[in-house]
């Protein structure tokens, strides 16, 4: 029996992609999930169908992770219905790529705003549930772009290394109240986005790969829910890539 059973998870970003696949896996594992979506409702009610095949309760909330109010409202919202919450899963975030001679600067700043601003207005939503009940867990979704920066990224591999540093210094502060903070970098993993690409960008880049495949999102998912579980209670501070082998 998973040790995630009867836990509330809130996942952001959760209808799609890597979120989604954390949803499923989340439920599968018996955990109840809250997750967020920015716009496509159908997809929202589509997915709260599936999670609760699994026999467990689902929330979904459509919200602007670059809104603290929003994000605030999340939590409290996640502690009415289900009068606790243990893990959260900061994974939303978006992708302007362009050079940066090229890039306008509000393309900088939608970037930073939704995947740096939206970890920390999340996080600091939650934080204080965390620490009032001396026990939780935080997942932070970066990137391999965050450690080893990609061209035409200088957006997006500012955000998702700012995530790495924050989730350092936040795992410091907060372990004291039994709270434990990670980091989940993925490299090229079958999504919509990765999907859109031409077939000879494709090539290109499982050339980077030693594995010398894409990832899936439930691979990803796989090691969310490990480190949420009693597993990984020994672990905070860690950024555990699943690229295989890119940043090697």
């Amino acid at each position: 029996m998973s040790d995630l059973r009867g836990k509330t998870v809130i996942i952001t970003g959760g209808s799609r992609g890597i979120g989604k696949a954390c949803c499923l896996e989340f439920a599968k594992q018996g955990a109840n999930v809250v997750f967020t979506f920015n716009k496509s409702q159908k997809e929202a009610d589509d997915l709260v169908v599936e999670i609760k095949k699994f026999g467990v309760d689902c929330l979904s909330l459509q919200t602007d992770v670059r809104d603290y109010d929003q994000c605030y409202a999340v939590v409290q919202k996640t502690l009415e219905h289900f009068k606790q919450v243990e893990i959260l899963v900061n994974n939303a975030g978006i992708k302007k790529d362009k050079a940066l001679f090229m890039m306008l600067a509000e393309e900088w700043k939608d970037v930073i705003e939704t995947n740096l601003y939206g970890t920390f207005n999340m996080t600091k939503a939650a934080i204080i549930t965390f620490l009032k009940q001396k026990k939780g867990c935080i997942i932070n979704m970066s990137s391999v772009s965050g450690i080893v920066g990609l061209v035409g990224q200088t957006n997006y591999s500012a955000s998702k290394a700012g995530i790495i540093g924050f989730s350092k210094a936040l795992a410091k502060e907060v372990a004291a109240y039994g709270i434990r903070v990670n980091v989940v970098c993925p490299g090229f993993i079958e999504t919509d986005m990765v999907g859109s690409l031409r077939e000879d960008l494709k090539k290109e880049i499982l050339k980077l790969v030693p594995l010398k495949r894409l990832g899936t999102p439930e691979e990803v998912a796989l090691i969310c829910t490990f480190l949420a579980s009693e597993k990984a209670s020994y672990l905070t501070g860690e950024v555990i890539r699943v690229d295989g082998g890119l940043a090697i």
